[in-house]
């Protein structure tokens, strides 16, 4: 239950906004410091060293945002009004304990079926919580779960940053090959300076034109939302991508676009800048998700929020759209210093592309394709590994706060042990 408090007005305390509390099995950063009557006098929490906070709100209750406060201020600090407090060891209880009870699947089912509110806030009442039936009730049998997952789980949560480190590394090694295939670094030839930073040294039998040069470039267009026979239902038969597609290319595996969340009708397009592009067309995200391409598998248009090109017979498109992968970290730069995430026009009128001949970007996309696979079926592995573990750590906290299995018998027989070797085996075999 919530403690109340006694304090020097004068006195420094921690304060916890909601950003302070970490996902997971939880933890506190980035705490503030404050006056306590800076904060004593507004709507928030107040907690002390050894208390247990939660997130009452979703999403935040649902991400697992939680901790044992440590190392405050005087040892005393204040939350957020969506931060629920409890001091366990008033009632005997141990905070480890608590903490990884909160984090059992048994106790987030029950405590989200309790949640009271509409839409995007919805909340888990103290009362829900403090009637959650307490299985291990002695303080010796909570000290030693406690001290049984915090083992296992500093053991499987080295594994899990071990595949994340990985993962992050293969991203890392597939942005760098997009970079040395579509600018020719790989290749035996005899090699000239493109004239444009990103690119660097190109084989000296390429060019380095402006997209422009190779490809028409066009942008795309909303029709008023004011007009309502702009958006008929019945008339909105004209695939239209805009950022609510974004979501099928952010992490780099889908290349062409076949499906559009939103539609627009043909006479929304004519009264408007709206454009119907042909296949093949090759887009890019310019405002709020930047710099993510995709090529177009039938004829759609696009919001404001794209870049295209109708690629030349100069020019594949499938070598252009590796060549925008490659540019990310290009992307990156013409961002600095911006108010809002955007490319705008004049720089991505300025873009230049290496161009080898036509039989050279066909076999450069051929060779990219089959390296990619290979990054993302390793990804994949990796991905569904840190899925298994995390499924593991969160089954062994519920058996094992909830008293389903015998943790001294767990510890001497090494089940736990096995078990997380068996997980790391298979995914790497």
């Amino acid at each position: 239950m919530a403690p109340k408090f006694k304090r020097d007005p004068d006195a420094l305390v921690s304060f916890a906004p909601m950003d302070a509390l970490l996902e997971g099995l939880g933890g506190l950063q980035s705490l503030e410091t404050k006056s306590f009557s800076e904060v004593a006098s507004g709507s928030y929490n107040y907690f002390e060293d050894g208390d247990v906070l939660l997130a009452k709100v979703t999403p935040c209750f649902e991400n697992g945002k939680k901790a044992i406060a440590r190392d405050l201020e005087n040892g005393a600090g204040f939350a957020t009004s969506e931060v629920l407090v409890f001091r366990p060891h008033d009632f005997g209880i141990d905070a480890r304990y608590l903490r990884y009870l909160f984090s059992s699947e048994d106790f987030r089912h029950a405590a989200i079926s309790s949640m009271t509110g509409a839409g995007g806030l919805r909340r888990v009442s103290e009362r829900a919580v403090l009637d959650f039936p307490l299985r291990i009730t002695e303080l010796s049998s909570q000290l030693k779960i406690a001290d049984f997952l915090d083992r296992e789980t500093t053991r499987i949560d080295l594994l899990i940053e071990k595949k994340r480190r990985l993962v992050a590394l293969l991203g890392e090694r597939e942005e760098g090959t997009f970079v040395e295939h579509v600018t020719g670094k790989n290749l035996p030839h005899e090699k000239k300076h493109s004239g444009v930073e990103w690119i660097g040294e190109i084989p000296s039998h390429w060019f380095a034109p402006k997209f422009t040069h190779v490809a028409r470039q066009e942008t795309g267009h909303t029709p008023s939302r004011k007009v309502d026979d702009f958006w008929l239902p019945e008339d909105c038969i004209v695939p239209w991508v805009s950022l609510s597609d974004v979501w099928q290319l952010r992490d780099g595996g889908k290349i062409f676009v076949s499906e559009t969340s939103e539609k627009i009708s043909e006479i929304g397009m004519e009264n408007s800048a709206a454009r119907l592009l042909p296949k093949d067309t090759v887009i890019l995200s310019r405002t709020a998700s930047v710099g993510f391409p995709a090529i177009l598998t039938i004829p759609m248009a696009t919001t404001q929020d794209f870049a295209a090109w109708i690629c030349s017979n100069r020019i594949r498109p499938l070598f252009l759209y590796y060549v925008l992968r490659a540019m990310k970290p290009e992307f990156r730069r013409l961002m600095m210093g911006s108010t809002h995430q955007t490319i705008y026009m004049p720089d991505i009128r300025s873009f230049r592309t290496p161009l080898p001949p036509l039989e050279e970007q066909d076999r450069i996309t051929a060779r990219l394709s089959a390296t990619i696979r290979i990054f993302r079926q390793s990804s994949i592995a990796l991905t569904m590994s840190i899925d298994r573990l995390m499924e593991y750590r969160s089954a062994l906290i519920t058996a094992a706060v909830t008293g389903q299995i015998d943790v001294e018998t767990h510890t001497k027989s090494g089940t736990t042990d096995r078990r997380l070797e068996a997980i790391q085996e298979d995914m790497e075999a």
